[in-house]
């Protein structure tokens, strides 16, 4: 949802690509905290599975930095939402604590890695919380929501011996992997979410790291915002329409909707409409908002 291809629908923008505007665009949009960087620095996706999804792992920034400056030296950290989780989904995130460099290395090589890694039961409103280094996959059934470093660097571990229609299998980098995965104490796994009230809005923190930092907000009536100058908000919505005011301006939402919010826009409202227009007609919205934290 915000790759560099990605466009945007609406605003001063509309039509242009994200990786061509993002570089020149002023600080009032940006963030006095993001002067001077190049890329957009969260990396948003919707995730659907249908199958196992390859064993994996990412660099931290310093590796990142050394080996792979020709994708842009970042490494990446992540996390997940469950937005619908079938009954009996799971990820992996993170080995058990006997796991060492070489069992896993025995495990890659007789197909057993999967076993290495904890499994990590999901439900809808579930979030992962899986740092950089962190062995990992999800499994099938699953709709997720990706907040992530802008970075696609991915060493695949173990791929379940797939192949494609022409009988070649993924490449794998085990190499890599085994150079950056954390052995011994893990920092991955589920979020054990904090939730508070503020006003109509009850407000779940889900994760706050140096990348970024999320929260879900749900609410059924109007509630008033204010953005911070020193950093853009991206609003994810994944329940519910309604009605976005800022000034004299307003524009529907509406659910899988990624709105950016300038960091100079100030105050702006967000009113939910009815769910539908049956007899359930309470208007309810639930969104996750996330934003670079600033620098201490």
């Amino acid at each position: 949802m915000t790759g560099d291809e990605s466009r945007f629908a609406s605003g001063p923008y509309a039509g242009q690509k994200l990786g061509d505007v993002w570089p020149a665009m002023p600080a009032e949009w940006r963030g006095t905290s993001l002067r001077g960087r190049g890329a957009f620095p969260l990396l948003i996706k919707f995730i659907f599975t249908e199958d196992k999804l390859s064993v994996q792992v990412h660099p931290d920034d310093e590796y990142a930095s050394q080996h792979e400056q020709a994708a842009g030296g970042r490494g990446k950290t992540e996390m997940w939402y469950a937005v619908r989780a079938r009954p009996g989904a799971e990820v992996l995130v993170g080995l058990k604590p006997s796991v060492t460099r070489q069992s896993f290395e025995r495990a890659i090589a007789d197909g057993t890695a999967e076993n290495c890694l904890e499994h990590v039961p999901l439900q809808a409103g579930d979030a992962v919380f899986v740092p950089a280094r962190t062995a990992h996959t999800i499994g099938p059934g699953l709709v997720l929501c990706e907040i992530q470093q802008q970075s696609d660097v991915t060493y695949r571990v173990y791929d379940y011996n797939r192949r494609d229609a022409k009988g070649r299998s993924r490449e794998l980098h085990i190499e890599k992997a085994l150079d950056v995965i954390r052995f011994g104490e893990q920092r991955g796994g589920k979020i054990q979410a904090l939730q508070i009230r503020r006003g109509p809005v009850a407000e779940t923190r889900l994760a706050a790291c140096e990348y970024f930092t999320t929260e879900r907000w749900e609410f059924g009536e109007r509630i008033q915002c204010i953005s911070s100058p020193e950093h853009f908000d991206v609003l994810i919505f994944l329940e519910g329409g309604g009605t976005i005011r800022w000034g004299a301006e307003s524009e529907p939402y509406g659910p899988a909707q990624v709105w950016l919010i300038p960091a100079a826009l100030g105050n702006y409202e967000l009113s939910p409409g009815p769910r539908n227009a049956g007899a359930d007609s309470t208007p309810r919205t639930s969104l996750l908002r996330t934003h670079t934290p600033s620098p201490l």
